[in-house]
């Protein structure tokens, strides 16, 4: 989710209307169709614009490795997310990368590549705090959580096994400041997301193993442009095989 202007790698992207135009490197037999594919404005850290215009992250980041990978081009929509998904239902886009969760109902509609990413929820503490190690040492203390969101869910199904209240606010900055200033012993959030705020500066670390969540995947009409994900389920694989993919998360994520 995010404006853009450019992305490094293999194509760069101007901002034209709502959409965002990324050539691939040089044409090749495997290149002969540019493929317009839809995605989000506003998720940090998976589509953003940072603070000098560019349209980056890391499904901006996964798509520009895997079509110089495969020898495709291709043409970046830059949309809501609710619009970026009925854009390729109304044919409008030939994909969508936008931080979409595989769930059984879009399988109804839409063929899904293989999961690029595991989401899941962490908890985060004090970047100074050395006491809080695991779930029991939050018995008898508050813990933030962001109303609507997996982290939210997830706190409010162990709260009572661990003797911990919960706190609600409606962003995450207010979320980390009430677990910076210490009103709150820590946080619950999407791994990704978390991770994210971490890597730019946020004083959290994140002291538990990433609780299983949804798996992001890329996504085409039922049936159609079977060519273009098969394309991208090999260019996965092999920016996998040779550390790209990792490169790409470790730029976006920290713990």
């Amino acid at each position: 989710m995010r404006v853009c202007k450019k992305i490094e790698a293999c194509c760069a992207v101007f901002i034209l209307a709502a959409t965002v135009f990324a050539g691939g490197s040089k044409e090749t037999k495997t290149s002969r169709k540019k493929y317009l594919i839809a995605t989000d404005t506003t998720f940090a850290p998976f589509e953003f614009e940072d603070a000098k215009g560019n349209f980056i992250g890391i499904d901006m980041d996964i798509l520009s490795a895997i079509a110089k990978d495969q020898g495709f081009s291709y043409q970046v929509q830059v949309l809501g997310f609710n619009a970026a998904v009925q854009s390729l239902e109304s044919k409008q886009s030939d994909g969508v990368i936008a931080g979409m969760s595989i769930t059984e109902d879009r399988k109804k509609k839409f063929d899904f590549s293989d999961p690029y990413f595991d989401s899941g929820v962490v908890m985060g503490i004090s970047k100074t705090d050395g006491t809080i190690k695991s779930y029991a040492d939050l018995k008898g203390k508050k813990v933030a959580i962001k109303t609507g969101t997996e982290g939210a869910a997830f706190a409010e199904s162990i709260k009572d096994k661990y003797g911990f209240t919960v706190a609600y606010f409606e962003d995450s900055a207010n979320m980390y400041e009430e677990v910076k200033i210490g009103n709150s012993a820590a946080c619950f959030e999407d791994y990704p997301v978390l991770g994210y705020g971490i890597s730019q500066g946020i004083p959290l670390k994140i002291v538990t193993p990433k609780e299983k969540g949804s798996s992001y995947g890329f996504a085409v009409n039922k049936g159609l442009n079977t060519e273009l994900l098969a394309k991208f389920n090999k260019g996965l694989a092999d920016i996998k095989a040779n550390g790209t993919y990792q490169t790409i998360l470790d730029t976006y994520i920290k713990k």
